[in-house]
C-alpha cells in the first residue's frame, strides 16, 4: 500500500544520528511517545522510572540532566521537577501521610514553611518549627509520629549553619528521615548525602542556571524505593519540566564551578568593604571567623558561596511606614536586615 503525501508529512525518513556528537545536550521535545506494538504500550508502567512512557514523565534530555545531577550529589538517582518550591513540596508530600509530623527550622525558606503550615496541616499532617541551632538537642523534640525533619544549613537571611550529621543521627533513631535545602552551597560546597541526609534538594533557579532565566529545582537520592516515592508523587501532581529549561540547566552547570568561584572572591571583597563601614552592625556569613557555627561550616564545607546578610545599625534602617515623619521607626529593633546578593 502506497504512503499518501499526507502521511509522508507526519512520517519524516528515518536516519542514523550517530555520527553526529554535540558537545552541547540535545533538545528531544515529546507529549506522546510512540511504541513498537500494543503489548509495549500496555506494559508503558514499566517504563515510568527508567523508560518513556509519556513526555510529562520524562524525555532523553531530562533524564540526562537527572544523571548528571546525582553524579555531582553522590547520588543514584535525581528527579527534576519545574521550581524549588516544587522540590520542597514533593519531597514532604512523598515523605509524609496524614498522622505523620514535620519538623522544620524556623529558618526554612518562608513560602515552604507556608506549604507545610497553609497546605500540609489541614490534611493531618502537622508541623513544628525548631530553633536551627539546637543541633543534637533536636532529639527532644522527635517522637515516633516524627516521619521528617528539614534542615536549610546556612539559614535562610540568618545564616544560621547547622551540624546535620547530629540532626541525622538523632532523627534516624526513631525512624525519621532527613531532607536539606542545600540551595545556598549546593553540591559544590556541601553534599547532604555524603553526611546521612535521605533527600538533597536544590532550587536549581540559583546556581546551576546561573542567569536569572530559569526555574528549575531537583531531589537526589541514594534510595531507590524512596526515588520511586519521589517520582510516583511527581506523576500524580503533574509535575514535568521542558527539555529547553533542561538544556539551559545543563549548559549552566558546565560553567557553574567558574561562576561560584568568582561569585566566593567578590563577596569576599564585599565583606572586607562592609567590616569597616560605622553603619554595619553585623555581617552574617558563616566563612566569617566571628560567625556562630563557623567552625561546623569549616568541618563540613567545602567552601562559601556568594550570598550573605548584613545587620544595619537602627537609626540608619529604612523607614518601614514612609509616614512617621522624622522616622519614628529610629532605635526600633524592627530595623531588620539588608541583602546583598
Amino acid at each position: 500500500m502506497t504512503k499518501s503525501d499526507d502521511t509522508f508529512h507526519i512520517h519524516p525518513p528515518e536516519r542514523s544520528r550517530q555520527p553526529f556528537q554535540a558537545v552541547a545536550m540535545p533538545v528531544e521535545r515529546a507529549s506522546t511517545i510512540v511504541f513498537d506494538d500494543l503489548e509495549a504500550f500496555e506494559k508503558r508502567a514499566e517504563r515510568v522510572y527508567d523508560g518513556f512512557s509519556y513526555g510529562l514523565y520524562g524525555t532523553p534530555t531530562s533524564r540526562l540532566l537527572e544523571d548528571h545531577i546525582a553524579q555531582l550529589e553522590g547520588a543514584s538517582r535525581a528527579i527534576v521537577v519545574p521550581s524549588g518550591m516544587a522540590a520542597l513540596t514533593l519531597a514532604t508530600m512523598a515523605v509524609c501521610r496524614s498522622g505523620d509530623r514535620i519538623l522544620m527550622p524556623e529558618t526554612l525558606y518562608g513560602p515552604a514553611r507556608d506549604m507545610i503550615l497553609r497546605l500540609l496541616g489541614p490534611l493531618g499532617i502537622p508541623a513544628q518549627s525548631y530553633d536551627p541551632r539546637l543541633d543534637a538537642g533536636i532529639a527532644e523534640l522527635l517522637d515516633e509520629r516524627t516521619r521528617l525533619v528539614w534542615v536549610e544549613s546556612p539559614g535562610s537571611a540568618t545564616f544560621e549553619v547547622q551540624d546535620v550529621p547530629a540532626i541525622v543521627a538523632a532523627a534516624h533513631k526513631v525512624g525519621a528521615l532527613v531532607a536539606a535545602d542545600n540551595t545556598w552551597a549546593s553540591h559544590l560546597l556541601f553534599k547532604p548525602l555524603a553526611h546521612g541526609v535521605d533527600i538533597s534538594m536544590q532550587a536549581l533557579s540559583k546556581h546551576a542556571g546561573g542567569h536569572g532565566d530559569l526555574l528549575m529545582g531537583s531531589l537526589a537520592v541514594r534510595d531507590e524505593g524512596l526515588f520511586r516515592r519521589l517520582k510516583d508523587t511527581a506523576r500524580f501532581l503533574g509535575y514535568g519540566v521542558s527539555p529547553e529549561d533542561c538544556a539551559l540547566c545543563e549548559r549552566g552547570l558546565m560553567t557553574m564551578p567558574v561562576r561560584m568561584r568568582h561569585a566566593a572572591a567578590t563577596a569576599a571583597e564585599i565583606l572586607a568593604w562592609l567590616s569597616r563601614r560605622p553603619e554595619i552592625v553585623r555581617i552574617l556569613h558563616p566563612a566569617m571567623p566571628g560567625h556562630p557555627g563557623h567552625a561546623v561550616w569549616e568541618r563540613d564545607f567545602s567552601g562559601a558561596a556568594g550570598v550573605f546578610s548584613v545587620v544595619l545599625r537602627p537609626e540608619l534602617a529604612p523607614c518601614r511606614t514612609r509616614s512617621c515623619g522624622g522616622c519614628a521607626c529610629s532605635g526600633s529593633a524592627r530595623a531588620g536586615a539588608a541583602f546583598i546578593r
